[in-house]
């Protein structure tokens, strides 16, 4: 794979990512919109993304496939890790535009700035530290 379709793939399951947490995060907002509320659908949403975004990612990003329980939950754990600076920085960015703007639109404004950034840093982290065979080749083929 290319430098340029990996940039083009990524982004693509990241959007895609983003719409399933944004969706899952409407899906309990119906419920109530007061801080617990606020604070279950961050949680849920952050929950279904992440767990796209992996099965995603190890397949069609870092060409991972090996299968079965031990596998999956040592990556999965290592993601997972990798995941919670990461995503401090997408809660901090959509919570800060909630407070300041208390809009759904600016609250979604933040959450997509935030995960746009998460995700450019979360591919650096995988990369070094969850999927360490994938290399990318200096003239864009795999290694």
């Amino acid at each position: 794979m290319t430098v340029r379709e990996l940039i083009l793939r990524y982004s693509a399951f990241a959007a895609f990512a983003t719409l399933i947490n944004l969706g899952t995060q409407r899906l309990v907002l119906m419920f109530g919109t007061n801080g617990l509320w606020y604070a279950a659908a961050v949680a849920a949403g952050t929950l279904t993304g992440l767990v796209v975004k992996y099965i995603l990612d190890k397949r069609w990003i870092f060409g991972d496939l090996q299968t079965g329980f031990k596998a999956h939950s040592q990556k999965f754990t290592l993601y997972t890790i990798m995941g919670i600076f990461t995503t401090a920085i997408f809660w901090t960015s959509e919570t800060l535009f909630w407070l300041a703007w208390k809009t759904e639109l600016m609250r979604e404004t933040g959450a997509i700035i935030g995960l746009a950034i998460g995700y450019f840093v979360k591919y650096q982290l995988d990369r070094r530290f969850v999927f360490t065979s994938a290399r990318l080749a200096p003239n864009g083929e795999d290694a």
